[in-house]
């Protein structure tokens, strides 16, 4: 086992499967104690039991826009483990697929509430409880929809395009001390993404240059980067993990 997150707690929100779960696999397996928040508390429970049990994880259930809900994880967190060192902002909700001129508005406000603003919440709960006088670091999980246009799913990149925005606003407004970066990944293989490549996996991955969609270890350690001291020099940047899609055009 690496050490490389030895004695640092990380918060993972939307960790209970897929893309969340692989992140917080990795920081274990690099020596952190994880935090793992879903709505589930039965999905939770069998993440917390792959992880390794009490000992290296907790999971608390609850929405990610729910304030209450934010300050009783990182309550948990410090009171479980010691410290709210790390946050990872990883819980997103696509419910609208179609053109803009066709969008439900009341499904974009919620796309925003929980894609950006919550993000915007967990971070400024953290930072009252623990970062804000001990320091830490923070990952925002944007996506490639957020770095160029996607037909089809566009309420949902504009909300990746917002959280790059405040990623970066964050990293000037909390430095020194607190680094906040991003990643953009293009199609991950996850129960999130269905929808945009069932049935056409094949198809899809040819527009990629590596001629494959990601798996969640694709995008693991490149959090694990981030929130590393490996990373200590990098502040207020997103890193876009992609199998080289969006240079041939696409973001799927």
């Amino acid at each position: 086992m690496s050490t490389g997150l030895g004695g640092r707690t990380a918060i993972v929100t939307g960790a209970s499967r897929g893309i969340g779960l692989g992140i917080a696999q990795r920081l274990v397996a690099d020596g952190a104690r994880v935090v793992v928040t879903a709505r589930k508390k039965e999905a939770l429970d069998e993440a917390v039991a792959l992880l390794g049990g009490p000992e290296h994880a907790l999971g608390v259930a609850g929405r990610a826009d729910d304030p209450e809900h934010q300050a009783e994880t990182v309550r948990l967190a410090i009171e479980t483990f010691g410290s709210a060192d790390l946050l990872v902002n990883n819980a997103g909700i696509n419910p609208a697929y179609g053109p803009i001129v066709e969008l439900d508005l009341s499904a974009a406000r919620k796309v925003v509430e929980v894609n950006c603003l919550a993000a915007v919440s967990w971070v400024q709960q953290v930072h009252r409880a623990w970062m804000g006088e001990h320091g830490g670091a923070v990952v925002n999980v944007s996506s490639v929809s957020g770095v160029k246009p996607a037909p089809g799913i566009g309420i949902y990149g504009a909300s990746k395009a917002m959280l790059i925005s405040l990623t970066e606003l964050l990293a000037v407004e909390l430095g020194p001390d607190i680094r906040v970066n991003a990643i953009a990944p293009a199609v991950v293989k996850t129960r999130f993404a269905t929808a945009l490549y069932e049935g056409r996996e094949e198809q899809v991955a040819a527009t990629y240059p590596l001629k494959r969609l990601g798996i969640p270890e694709d995008i693991s350690g490149a959090v694990a980067f981030l929130l590393s001291d490996d990373a200590s020099w990098v502040t207020g940047h997103t890193i876009v993990i992609d199998g080289g899609v969006t240079l041939t055009g696409g973001v799927e």
